[in-house]
């Protein structure tokens, strides 16, 4: 089952119809490289690379962008994408991997988590400003007013121009995995669902998971 998720009312009144995304698969192992992965990897990344695909990819992105830098933040997708379209998907493990194709073969900000380390159910709300969120490595994130953010019932647990919590990240041991997907205004859901399918997919197949379900939420507006 996902965690229980809600939209708040500020976030519905300040981003109507922008959607958000879910997928859990549970009994995964996070292996480094397992048989057919890379085979996997070339599969897709052929794929992201055709012209037509890769325009619409590159705008997508672009959209991004643009929100990032309304907050003053530089967007991660943009060097990420000239990366990939270069070099190809990077190499860390099962997981952090099905992150980046999730996000590359989309043209969508992903996030991956343990779903076991949430403090209880999740919404997804604004900030106010000076709000603090214990990012990876010891960072820490102060938020902007009305910045994005994914809330536990104890803290914010990821700030969508800044970053995800040191304590929902994902484990070497992580069995749950949970992707999350944010939209900004002119991103549709749908490209949520695709981006979001290919991490499942691929969390299942190459790491014995079972998918129990992806979903995209839309903020229905004040």
């Amino acid at each position: 089952m996902f965690p229980e998720f809600a939209m708040s009312t500020k976030y519905q009144a300040a981003y109507p119809g922008v959607g958000f995304g879910l997928a859990l698969i549970t009994g995964c192992r996070n292996h480094e490289n397992p048989p057919g992965f890379d085979q996997h990897k070339r599969k897709l990344l052929r794929k992201m690379r055709k012209r037509q695909t890769l325009a619409e990819i590159t705008k997508r992105i672009e959209i991004y962008a643009a929100f990032f830098q309304s907050f003053g933040f530089e967007c991660p997708l943009t060097q990420h994408l000239k990366r990939t379209i270069h070099s190809g998907f990077p190499r860390y493990d099962l997981i952090v991997d099905a992150h980046f194709m999730a996000e590359m073969c989309a043209g969508i900000l992903v996030a991956v988590t343990d779903s076991d380390r949430f403090d209880g159910s999740l919404t997804l709300d604004v900030a106010d400003a000076g709000e603090v969120c214990a990012g990876m490595g010891g960072r820490e994130f102060v938020c902007k007013a009305d910045e994005i953010v994914l809330r536990d019932e104890k803290e914010i647990v990821c700030v969508l121009c800044q970053g995800a919590d040191e304590k929902t990240r994902a484990r070497q041991d992580t069995s749950r995995v949970l992707f999350y997907a944010y939209a900004v205004p002119g991103i549709e859901g749908r490209y949520l669902t695709d981006g979001l399918s290919v991490a499942a997919e691929t969390m299942a197949q190459f790491g014995g998971g079972h998918i129990e379900g992806i979903e995209v939420f839309e903020s229905a507006g004040a």
